[in-house]
């Protein structure tokens, strides 16, 4: 098992990497879900592969947990290692912000305003700019994004389609614990307790997957003890309007003691199921 090469500047990529690259953004505190990304965006090329490891200051508006994320670049690296990382692109701020704030940043447009964004208003212009500019100092051929993070994939989708980017963005599936609870660095905030009562999310996406009607999802959470929902929202799979019929997507935002929780699932409106 290789250690990763560390580097923190685009001089630094630039005289290590050739071209061809593969991108895994991440703000650290990696654990299974991230080596999930790690693995499929092997799957997508033989270039080098660079996981950035970059807790990003636009995205938190004042009051959110800046200060508190977790940071765990040791543990990071290792995971790094173990999953065949090539090289870590860990910049600092002024690397990734030379002179302080941006003067230009990305309007996220009409969506950005919307569910996750309606409770974090400033959340997804900074979760874009600093995605075009790791895009921007990495120049990778494939980006890979977790659709746990569902509306932040549709928003990078959009945006490398709308700027012409040149940039695959690749999804990932979501990767969940074995009692259904998706993946987050924001899980090691809970209390026993109180991971106990988040599993109230998952079970009630799997309930709408399973019979394909909101409403079984809407029982699941009404019946939830310490769960206070923000959301419970059935789009499109572009997360548009919802359809009548057909594919959908059910995405979930609920507050668990101190912690904001987010998941989603993919539907077929009217084709339930009862199975697994």
């Amino acid at each position: 098992m290789t250690a990763p090469l560390v580097v923190g500047s685009r001089a630094e990529l630039d005289a290590t990497l050739p071209g061809g690259r593969l991108l895994v953004p991440t703000m650290g505190a990696l654990h299974e879900g991230h080596a999930s990304l790690l693995r499929l965006a092997r799957a997508h090329g033989d270039g080098p592969l660079v996981a950035s490891v970059f807790v990003n200051p636009m995205q938190f508006a004042p009051g959110e947990d800046l200060e508190r994320y977790p940071r765990t670049f040791e543990a990071d690296l290792a995971l790094c290692a173990r999953e065949g990382v090539d090289v870590v692109f860990a910049p600092d701020v002024e690397e990734v912000y030379p002179g302080g704030d941006p003067q230009v940043t990305v309007d996220p447009g009409p969506l950005g305003a919307e569910l996750e964004g309606a409770s974090r208003p400033t959340h997804f212009r900074g979760v874009l700019t600093v995605v075009a500019k790791l895009l921007g100092l990495v120049r990778p051929e494939v980006a890979v994004f977790g659709e746990k993070d569902y509306q932040q994939l549709t928003l990078v989708r959009r945006m490398v389609d709308d700027l012409c980017l040149g940039v695959r963005v690749a999804g990932a599936p979501t990767v969940r614990d074995p009692d259904g609870l998706a993946l987050s660095s924001r899980n090691r905030y809970l209390s026993p307790r109180e991971r106990e009562q988040a599993l109230a999310l998952s079970r009630a996406l799997d309930a709408a997957r399973r019979t394909g009607a909101v409403e079984a999802a809407e029982k699941v959470l009404a019946d939830a003890d310490g769960v206070a929902v923000d959301y419970l929202a059935l789009r499109g799979p572009d997360l548009g309007p919802a359809p009548v019929a057909g594919p959908a997507r059910l995405l979930v935002a609920a507050r668990v003691g101190t912690t904001r929780l987010i998941d989603n699932v993919a539907l077929d409106l009217g084709a339930g199921s009862e199975g697994p």
